[in-house]
């Protein structure tokens, strides 16, 4: 699931991305979905695909790279960089945001750290790990300072990927859920609308030589917007994304919406590794 933005437009997930139901399904309940998720490196060219005059945007375009590795037994890790140059026609900003995280789902610990550099200067630094217990999202920060902080219910990206799959297979199309990723400031739980279609071919032909065999496999179109948990989702959304799923973790086709303007994320280059064997 690739990591989601921050409200800077340029700080993680989505991404992840990606996502759902409140930490109470259970892991052996999905060990198939989980079992059936592919290591991969993931390329994607991002670009303005609409802005308001509100905005103040001219242009902004850059490059999504999203790695995912490890299985059920081991964990999983995922290394993150969004590189972005976005100018407003008085300034030019140069953003790059380095986002590595680990989690294991049989255990639900999750760590984070996150570096954001702004024109080549770090602008920004966030390290910590968190752990769901007790109905209860439990972190421990580390950088910029030692913090515990004490949030509501979630589940970790991985474990939302994997319940996103699950609840896609069975034909469910809509769904709240709760997640923590360590964006931000890594003090807070997202509330998050799940839309899903039904599943279908598509050879959209931007993504045809890298998807490769892929092509022939069915996707699931994938809305999901992002709320402050306190609003319970009936405000309007700080972000949301859409991307097209397949059933072994890959994303594609991304659309991300920041409400005075959206970027368009086309897959440019994917590898996929070997799946490392629990037993």
């Amino acid at each position: 699931m690739l990591p989601r933005f921050g409200r800077n437009f340029i700080v993680r997930q989505f991404a992840t991305f990606l996502i759902f139901a409140v930490a109470q399904t259970s892991v052996s309940a999905h060990a198939g979905v989980a079992e059936g998720l592919v290591p991969h490196r993931a390329v994607y060219d991002i670009e303005l695909d609409d802005a308001s005059e509100s905005s103040h945007i001219e242009s902004m375009f850059g490059r999504m790279v999203y790695e995912f590795n490890g299985s059920p037994c081991e964990g999983y890790h995922v290394d993150f960089r969004f590189v972005s140059r976005l100018d407003t026609g008085v300034a030019v900003r140069v953003t790059d945001q380095q986002t590595k995280t680990f989690e294991d789902i049989e255990d639900n610990t999750f760590r984070f750290a996150t570096k954001t550099f702004v024109n080549e200067k770090l602008d920004k630094e966030v390290i910590g790990d968190a752990k769901t217990e007790d109905r209860s999202t439990l972190v421990n920060l580390r950088v910029p300072e030692r913090e515990d902080v004490s949030l509501g219910p979630s589940e970790f990206p991985t474990a939302q990927m994997i319940t996103l799959i699950g609840k896609a297979k069975a034909g469910e199309t809509f769904f709240q859920s709760y997640l923590f990723d360590g964006s931000d400031d890594g003090k807070e739980v997202m509330l998050t609308s799940n839309i899903v279609g039904s599943a279908r071919m598509d050879d959209s032909r931007d993504e045809a030589e890298a998807i490769g065999s892929l092509i022939s496999e069915p996707v699931w179109p994938v809305s999901v917007a992002y709320f402050d948990e306190e609003e319970q989702g009936d405000g309007v959304p700080i972000y949301r994304i859409s991307f097209k799923l397949h059933e072994n973790g890959v994303t594609r086709d991304l659309v991300m919406d920041y409400g005075e303007f959206s970027l368009k994320g086309t897959l440019t280059s994917l590898e996929l590794f070997d799946t490392p064997n629990c037993e």
